[in-house]
């Protein structure tokens, strides 16, 4: 009954110190989540935002490991094959700067850093992908469907009931 678990293997790229504010490098990231990597790099080469370059060159980078750790290993790894699993920026370091104030006063600001992780995966065979997808969520589906289904209609039916009412006191009146 044991089934053998093929393990999935990640590669990872990491660019640290990156002079941006994680929120505009997540804004990059987000649009590069769960594609396969070659759409994701024509994702990025044509994005406009200013952290694109950057990005790309973590994806890469990412690609690049997989390429070589697949070979230093042994590993079958088709780059076609691979897909973005995660795109993550965590905030770095903050650099305290000063700026001058009217009056001799000074202000203080803060430049934030950015961490920016891309990690890669090769998708699963299409038959093992569709087997556990329909193993897992065909019963829930059902379930709640014909859960909801029921209740939609009893709610319709009320709704129906309410408004016939005060129509018929209208008329009687």
């Amino acid at each position: 009954m044991a089934k053998a678990v093929e393990k999935i293997r990640e590669f990872r790229a990491e660019a640290k110190f990156q002079r941006t504010s994680p929120q505009k490098a997540k804004l990059v990231l987000d649009l590069i989540k769960g594609l396969r990597v070659e759409q994701a790099l024509n994702t990025v080469h044509f994005s406009t935002k200013r952290m694109a370059p950057v990005i790309e060159k973590v994806l890469r980078s990412a690609i690049q490991n997989a390429t070589y750790v697949s070979q230093e290993q042994g590993l079958d790894v088709d780059v076609d094959n691979l897909y973005v699993r995660t795109a993550i920026a965590n905030e770095g370091p903050r650099m305290k700067r000063i700026r001058p104030a009217p009056m001799g006063r000074a202000f203080r600001y803060q430049r934030r850093l950015a961490h920016i992780i891309v990690t890669v995966a090769e998708k699963r065979s299409g038959a093992a992908v569709s087997a556990s997808a329909d193993s897992t969520s065909t019963p829930a589906a059902k379930k709640t469907t014909k859960k909801t289904a029921s209740k939609t209609a009893a709610k319709s039916a009320a709704k129906k009931t309410a408004a016939k009412k005060p129509a018929a006191k209208k008329a009687a009146k």
